[in-house]
């Protein structure tokens, strides 16, 4: 079991680094909620923070948010037109290429189970295509899943989760998928009640790098006023070894620690969630051979598609010999 999964209480406020991929969910409380004093302090926790990639909810002003991203130097931001529901990305230019990026299930037969269209993001990162699919289920209810009726809210999250599930299966097997955002329910419940169902009941496809935090102290929870849990990242069984890497964790950011007026500070000014990150790091170094002959010369050098490449850091490349030999290394940028 992954035993890096802990809340966390910052020194200093700070979580990316430049050896491994970060990304982030945050239901922002429709930003901004405190007008100027919100864009000035979501700023610079953007700034401080140095995550990779951002996937937030809750923006109802678009023009203000845009407006604040074009200042934050390296930081750019990827909004749909047609904009419903408040999903953006935001991401730092200089470590994430973006390959593309849009919504799904956005037809009206699809809006009870999911009133925010999923936002995809197909982007690259060390040379590692991954896809992230950024999420507002429907709030509220009664913690039960009225299993015949199609307006509760928890069968409508259960649904919402069927559908998010079945677009994974059928349009990105093999691929690196990580779902994530403001869920709005519980991933550690019993079966009978847990809306999580089409991910928890295939436990070799799918994992919830938070639930050490759903299953712990409520110090560590996204939603500490009710207080619970509701804000998670899941990845696809492609991520599962990098997840293993001792580099890997996830953390609920307690920003509330940094600022004067502590909880009821940020509360007022940013919002009633707090974020959750996820760093994945890829396991360096790592060596697999085939044959038992040593090494002769080198022919070529390719990327995890095949591609000829040249020899760069940052990378994991696979180095090909006239013996038939293929090493695969993880060359660590500097």
């Amino acid at each position: 079991m992954h035993v890096a999964s802990i809340a966390q209480t910052l020194d200093d406020l700070t979580f990316g680094t430049e050896s491994a991929l970060e990304i982030a969910t945050w239901n922002i409380e429709w930003f901004p909620k405190a007008g100027e004093t919100t864009i000035n302090a979501v700023s610079d926790v953007i700034e401080a923070i140095e995550i990779d990639v951002w996937a937030i909810q809750e923006i109802d002003d678009t023009t203000a948010f845009t407006s604040m991203i074009n200042e934050l130097e390296g930081y750019e931001y990827i909004l749909m037109d047609g904009w419903f529901g408040g999903l953006v990305y935001v991401y730092n230019a200089a470590t994430i290429e973006i390959i593309d990026a849009y919504e799904i299930y956005t037809e009206s037969p699809f809006w009870s189970p999911l009133p925010r269209s999923p936002l995809v993001l197909h982007f690259e990162y060390n040379g590692l295509d991954y896809h992230a699919i950024n999420n507002h289920y429907k709030c509220c209810g009664n913690g039960t899943i009225e299993w015949e009726d199609d307006g509760d809210e928890e069968m409508r999250r259960l649904e919402a989760s069927t559908l998010i599930e079945t677009y994974v299966a059928e349009n990105l097997a093999d691929e690196r998928v990580i779902v994530l955002g403001d869920l709005n329910d519980l991933i550690d419940e019993p079966a009978s009640s847990n809306v999580f169902q089409p991910f928890t009941d295939a436990p070799e496809s799918y994992l919830f790098t938070d639930m050490d935090i759903a299953m712990g102290s409520s110090n560590g929870w996204s939603f500490p006023n009710w207080p619970s849990h509701l804000d998670h990242i899941l990845i696809s069984n492609e991520l599962f070894d990098a997840w293993e890497d001792e580099g890997s964790l996830v953390e609920t950011i307690d920003i509330a620690m940094h600022l004067p007026g502590g909880w009821w500070e940020y509360d007022q000014t940013m919002s009633d969630h707090r974020p959750v990150a996820l760093r994945l790091s890829s396991p360096s170094n790592t060596v697999l051979q085939l044959g038992d002959k040593t090494p002769s010369q080198l022919m070529q050098i390719t990327d995890c598609l095949g591609r000829v490449v040249s020899e760069s850091p940052g990378q994991i490349l696979l180095y090909h010999y006239s013996d038939g030999t293929v090493i695969k290394r993880w060359l660590i940028a500097n």
